[in-house]
């Protein structure tokens, strides 16, 4: 197996098109083309992990966090960053960081953070827009069949677990794409053997290359007619943080007792509690404080994340109950999660969980 083999099911999990502009995530060290000896699974890159990787011989490290964040001007070995890059570059190891494009998936960070904490009724607190797109071409009908099949085996027509494809004269759409409908006819004076129909079909954003690519080859013209326009709909799968429901309501001692021994932390930083039960919970991993307006219009009683400053506190308003649980402890789960859905991709390769706990922060 080859590095890009690990990238193409990374991808499929969390697409690095959906990744914040600010992040540096994907490949970072090394190339798709390195035969992969085994695979190392951590939070976070340091040199005790590349260490970690050596003894293990692997030679693939994915990480969350991207041990590279802004640009390298020197390799002088004088910061744990430099240090990092010269050890892996020294032994030839790959390093893969995924990041935000991670934090923007349903089934992502903060899908693992509610399931650990037992959420039910979860949905994305604030959906990514502009990430569907819609396709209309237009098809002989000889060939309709073969165009849609390439562009449903392009990832075409599916959005989070829903199915789109509509092919209508009066560009009405149908889902799944089984109704009958009628042909147009195309230019004046062709035969009814070269009737066309169009075609419309929804699509994620990050597949757009690879659903033009299916097009253009199953297509029977050389020019073919398209139009792609971007939706406005939010996406419901993707986007950062999420919003879930406790089974049963707790009372907010016991919701914090909860929260602590879930995340294994003896201190949380929270706001100001008053008499209430804890139900709806928004939470998200890492530095969330950008999100408490999101969390309070979404109506949560609580809102986990991490790094918050001492006047985020007092936007709670007696609104809502903040709660940081620390960075490392909010994304602790992140490698479990990623080693979990590559060892069902790849059950038969070395896939080794970093023992390893790379928090910066202790406490006393």
């Amino acid at each position: 197996m080859i590095v890009n083999d690990f990238i193409e099911a990374i991808e499929e999990l969390s697409p690095s098109y959906y990744a914040e502009d600010f992040d540096n995530t994907g490949l970072l060290i090394g190339e798709k083309s390195m035969e992969v000896t085994g695979t190392l699974f951590s939070l976070d890159t340091l040199e005790s992990v590349v260490e970690e990787a050596i003894e293990n011989k692997c030679n693939l490290i994915i990480s969350f966090h991207p041990i590279i964040f802004s640009g390298l001007k020197k390799l002088n070995r004088k910061t744990y960053v430099e240090r990092v890059v010269h050890k892996a570059i020294k032994h030839d190891i790959a390093i893969y960081a995924m990041h935000t494009a991670l934090d923007n998936v349903s089934n992502g960070v903060n899908g693992m953070i509610c399931e650990k904490l037992g959420l039910i009724n979860t949905s994305v607190l604030i959906p990514k827009s502009k990430t569907i797109k819609k396709l209309t071409t237009y098809v002989p009908v000889a060939h309709a069949d073969k165009v849609r099949k390439a562009l449903f085996e392009a990832g075409g027509g599916s959005i989070g677990n829903y199915d789109f494809c509509s092919f209508n004269s009066e560009g009405v759409g149908t889902f799944n794409g089984n109704e009958h409908s009628n042909p147009t006819i195309g230019e004046p004076g062709k035969t009814q053997f070269e009737k066309e129909m169009q075609i419309h079909m929804t699509f994620s954003a990050h597949i757009q290359s690879k659903l033009m690519k299916a097009l253009f080859e199953s297509h029977p013209y050389e020019e073919v007619a398209y139009e792609i326009e971007t939706l406005e709909n939010k996406d419901q799968h993707r986007g950062i943080g999420m919003l879930g429901e406790l089974p049963t309501p707790l009372g907010v001692t016991e919701a914090l007792s909860h929260i602590k021994e879930v995340f294994k932390t003896k201190t949380i930083r929270h706001s100001q509690v008053r008499d209430q039960s804890i139900k709806r919970i928004a939470v998200l991993g890492g530095s969330g404080a950008f999100a408490i307006e999101n969390a309070k219009a979404a109506k949560a009683d609580l809102y986990i994340t991490a790094d918050l400053k001492y006047h985020d506190f007092y936007k709670a308003e007696d609104q809502i109950i903040l709660a940081d649980i620390g960075h490392y402890e909010s994304e602790q789960y992140t490698k479990d999660l990623i080693h979990a859905y590559l060892t069902k991709k790849f059950p038969n390769f070395a896939l080794v969980l970093s023992n390893i706990n790379t928090n910066p922060i202790q406490y006393y």
